[in-house]
């Protein structure tokens, strides 16, 4: 059974007295450890894509399936504990905690969603930590980081929880080409380990060559899927 099933979903938001369709119609499924691409240009649908499989938002008609649970039924309450149990989130602007440590930012859902004893957390964020090379600068604050350092942190705080998928919101446009591919073939590297599905968002063509699936929108509709089996580190020259 896929991880993700979308069902004929279309989602409007209301702008005074008008309803501006961001989805319009959309079925597809997402298979366990798949790593898959929205793209298209800014306004396409991208990331209320992402909000709607990350239980973040609701569609307005149709419905989605996320390991088997009906999205469409859960209350307000009840998609906030789910997305702590099935979901890691990285965004493009990081969201860091500036007060933090890379450490204690990985830590951080650990203590806060997961409630994991502290005997458990250190082993797992340091594995998580030199999984993604950051364990040297584990006591660095983000504004002692690259951004391709801070990249790489929030990349581990969304796998420390071991969610079963992952979402990335346009999570190389703050990034030079080279830092973004490394990322993004990172990220491919913790799917092979630890078997989770990664779904991210770009409008950069030169990031495509990096996913294995992509799906194209525009204008709130999907208009073309492929898929492009990739092996080494192709898309990194």
């Amino acid at each position: 059974m896929a991880l993700v099933e979308i069902d004929n979903i279309s989602k409007n938001y209301q702008m005074g007295a008008i309803q501006v369709p961001a989805l319009r119609n959309i079925t597809l499924s997402i298979e366990e450890a798949a790593f898959v691409s929205f793209v298209g240009p800014s306004g396409s649908g991208k990331t209320t894509m992402l909000n709607i499989i990350g239980c973040l938002d609701k569609p307005t008609k149709g419905k989605i399936i996320v390991d088997g649970k009906q999205m469409n039924d859960l209350d307000r309450k009840q998609s906030a504990l789910f997305r702590g149990s099935v979901f890691g989130f990285i965004f493009q602007a990081f969201n860091l905690f500036p007060v933090l440590t890379a450490y204690e930012n990985v830590e951080y859902p650990l203590v806060m969603i997961k409630k994991e004893p502290a005997s458990n957390r250190k082993e797992h964020v340091r594995k998580v930590l030199e999984a993604v090379g950051m364990l040297e600068q584990k006591d660095k604050r983000p504004d002692q980081l690259s951004g391709g350092q801070k990249q790489r942190v929030a990349v581990a705080r969304a796998l420390v929880t071991r969610p079963k998928l992952v979402l990335a919101d346009e999570p190389t446009a703050n990034l030079d080409r080279k830092t973004a591919i490394n990322v993004i073939h990172l990220m491919r590297d913790m799917r092979d380990e630890f078997n989770t599905t990664f779904i991210f968002s770009t409008h950069d063509p030169g990031i495509m060559e990096a996913a294995e699936i992509i799906h194209t929108l525009e204008d709130g509709q999907l208009t073309h899927s492929s898929r492009r089996p990739l092996s080494g580190k192709e898309g990194e020259k």
